[in-house]
């Protein structure tokens, strides 16, 4: 991940805070911020599929996080200092979880659509829609998966060699 051309030239980043059964993303956001970049993670709203991604001021940061009902380190719903990276200037890549992936760029998510509600406000940004890459393991990668109209492709999915 952190030699992929793509994270070399992003400057604004967002990267999930991974559950046990991810792919573990502490060192890559340690990462982000040695190299000088800027980093945002989700806030989900569990009554709908609303989800920001709002700046982390340190990888230490990350540990002053509220835990949610799905067992989820997020900002809470009252902080309110942080950025939000469409309130700004956008992102430049989005690394994604997912329960599965096909190599045609389709991902299946866990049933509510946030990343792909995200991305729909991405595309209305002057930046445009970032560069997006799936993280997986190999066992995650199907000949296919179900996709409805909604669904956003990934650009890219890294997993063990690919």
């Amino acid at each position: 991940v952190i030699a992929h051309p793509k994270y070399q030239e992003s400057k604004r980043i967002a990267i999930f805070l991974s559950m046990p059964d991810e792919v573990q993303t502490e060192e890559i956001i340690k990462d982000i911020f040695k190299q000088g970049k800027e980093c945002f993670i989700p806030r989900y709203k569990p009554q709908g599929n609303h989800m920001d991604m709002l700046k982390l001021s340190s990888a230490e940061d990350i540990s002053s996080l509220a835990l949610t009902s799905w067992n989820i380190l997020q900002p809470s719903d009252d902080d309110t200092a942080r950025e939000e990276a469409l309130a700004g200037g956008g992102l430049d890549l989005i690394f994604m979880p997912g329960l599965g992936f096909d190599k045609k760029g389709n991902r299946l998510g866990r049933g509510k659509g946030y990343y792909d509600t995200y991305l729909e406000r991405c595309m209305k940004h002057p930046r445009g829609k970032p560069y997006t890459i799936a993280l997986a393991f190999r066992e995650q990668i199907c000949e296919s998966v179900p996709v409805t109209e909604n669904d956003v492709p990934i650009d890219e999915i890294l997993y063990e060699d690919c």
